[in-house]
């Protein structure tokens, strides 16, 4: 049973999600703290890469100043070395298969499992080719986490029938970004996730942004992911962001409980 589950264990869960180096590492830590400390119960550590192909303007933007700021992978796996230190809760990377190929599979797992992350997602790996990651990732005790969107129709219990750790639910078609609404039949993805995989956690994200589109999530899934408001926030706040996030992230977790 992998600590992921761990996450799910105290009603609905949040994961927010940030982009590492974004200003710089030290306020990645920082915010990573006070998320921690306001509710979070996994937290999503983007890893910075040049054609972030899933990601909106926002999330793209927080790419290009990382990456400016001189942030490389091994930085971030010696980032999380000291954050493990304080933070016990559930961590995964969110990156691309680019990033995982280019430092060696076998070599970027093996380091992800000795500074403590618990899971790995890769949005541009399909279901399909997900074999070239998964034998390393076991290997190592770290998840591959699917991705299921509303395009998956007859292939979400294929997807979800050997799903780890839990099934990232994407809401809405097209890259990441805040929406002023949610249309998909989210209910009922989750409903066809947990028809194939009872015991599968469902988080949903892409597109949440409020406490109140938050809350109407998480009634229907076990778990919220929000990525794209919190980057703009650090966006606005540079190196002060801990406290504006901390206090958002409050806000949902007060939301979705």
């Amino acid at each position: 049973m992998s600590n992921i589950r761990e996450a799910f264990k105290n009603g609905k869960a949040f994961i927010p999600f940030i982009t590492c180096g974004d200003p710089d590492l030290e306020t990645t830590k920082a915010v990573v703290k006070e998320m921690v400390a306001n509710g979070a119960d996994l937290i999503e550590l983007g890893i910075p890469f040049s054609d972030p192909t899933a990601e909106g303007p926002v999330i793209q933007e927080a790419n290009l100043r990382a990456l400016t700021a001189g942030t490389t992978t091994d930085k971030i796996f010696d980032m999380v070395k000291e954050l493990r230190q304080d933070v016990k809760v559930p961590m995964v990377f969110m990156t691309y298969a680019n990033v995982v190929f280019s430092y060696g599979t076998e070599e970027f797992c093996k380091k992800a499992s000795e500074v403590g992350m618990d899971g790995i997602i890769l949005p541009d790996v399909p279901y399909e080719e997900k074999e070239d990651f998964v034998p390393t990732c076991k290997k190592y005790g770290l998840d591959l986490i699917s991705l299921i969107a509303p395009t998956s129709n007859d292939r979400v219990k294929m997807i979800a029938g050997d799903a780890d750790g839990f099934v990232y639910c994407v809401s809405s078609l097209g890259v990441t970004g805040v929406r002023s609404e949610i249309t998909t039949d989210i209910g009922g993805m989750v409903k066809l996730v947990k028809e194939a995989n009872p015991d599968i956690p469902c988080a949903v994200g892409f597109g949440i942004s409020n406490a109140e589109s938050a809350a109407k999530m998480a009634k229907v899934s076990d778990g919220v992911i929000v990525g794209s408001a919190i980057v703009k926030i650090i966006a606005a706040n540079g190196k002060d962001s801990a406290k504006p996030v901390g206090e958002f992230v409050k806000s949902i977790t007060d939301a979705i409980k």
